[in-house]
């Protein structure tokens, strides 16, 4: 049974407040229409939306957060602390829409990331459990596909068998590899429909596999984010960033205090802090306990950690 189709209207001030909504060449009109599923038309001031009630309202709400950012601007360009340069005035409105809801940044290092993966090529950013590191890069990530900006999504984690051994591991090597991976998946599903993202991914658009199957290739016109950069080795890091091709971008997160590689070995996160840090197209991030943005109860954990690793 198909659902009912409803039209709503939002109207406009003037022709500027007009052509800053819709963006260039009508960006954000074709954008929401392919994102929410409706159709829009706009004329004399005013735009109205076409589909379910729950994709218009979706649609709608996009274009009101578009317009109070765009008003957020106009004051900041107005009054002293445009002349200090914020994140906002500098890159833009740091926020996507997914599946009808807002994602964006909720402190200032979150913001301070979101700017650089839209300034720089390669970005690695350090921080606890539950700070955003790869949420915040896989929305980056689609947002990205979505625009045209690049061609296909890749995502990747070392297979670190953290106490199990893959080997003892019920199935086949799909499998065995897919508790690693999950939490990539995770953070697509809460972006995309599954549907999407298994059509993406069958098409190879969007590819989630082990750090190893990186190796000897070269990684053009992509977005790739390496998750759980902490255990990596030496080798595995250098590897990894060395397939980077034209007109890609690299995120890579990490926790240094969840190193799970045996034996003793460095890890390649910690390493490339020290032997990377003098590139100036690498933006290093530091993202802080008072990132952590999952239950209030995590921060508390984290924080009872490090005193107890501090004493």
């Amino acid at each position: 049974m198909s659902k009912e189709l409803i039209t709503k209207y939002l109207k406009l001030n003037s022709d500027e407040e007009a052509i800053k909504l819709f963006g260039s060449l009508d960006e954000n009109l074709r954008y929401a229409e392919s994102e929410y599923r409706v159709k829009i038309s706009a004329r004399n001031h005013k735009l109205t939306v076409k589909g379910t009630s729950e994709d218009v309202d979706s649609a709608l709400s996009f274009f009101k957060d578009k317009l109070r950012a765009l008003k957020n601007d106009d004051g900041h360009n107005d009054s002293k602390e445009s002349q200090k340069g914020s994140l906002k005035t500098v890159y833009g409105n740091l926020q996507f829409h997914h599946k009808g809801k807002l994602i964006k940044a909720k402190s200032k290092h979150q913001e301070e990331y979101l700017a650089a993966m839209s300034k720089y090529d390669v970005v690695i950013a350090i921080g606890a459990a539950g700070t955003g590191k790869t949420y915040l890069a896989v929305a980056q990530a689609v947002d990205s596909l979505k625009k045209r900006q690049v061609s296909r999504i890749i995502l990747t984690r070392p297979a670190v068998e953290a106490g199990e051994s893959l080997g003892f591991l019920p199935g086949d090597l799909q499998d065995k590899l897919d508790p690693y991976l999950r939490p990539l998946y995770d953070a697509l599903y809460d972006m995309m429909d599954v549907e999407e993202v298994n059509h993406y991914v069958e098409k190879k658009i969007i590819e989630i596999a082990p750090l190893a199957y990186m190796r000897g290739r070269t990684l053009n016109n992509s977005f790739i984010i390496l998750d759980e950069g902490q255990n990596t080795t030496h080798e595995q890091m250098k590897m990894f960033l060395t397939r980077m091709g034209e007109t890609s971008k690299v995120v890579v997160t990490g926790d240094v205090t969840q190193v799970d590689l045996p034996g003793g070995k460095k890890s390649g996160l910690i390493e490339g802090q020290k032997i990377l840090k003098t590139i100036k197209g690498i933006k290093f991030i530091q993202l802080k306990d008072s990132d952590i943005v999952r239950h209030s109860l995590v921060k508390d954990i984290v924080r009872a950690y490090e005193r107890y690793a501090a004493e």
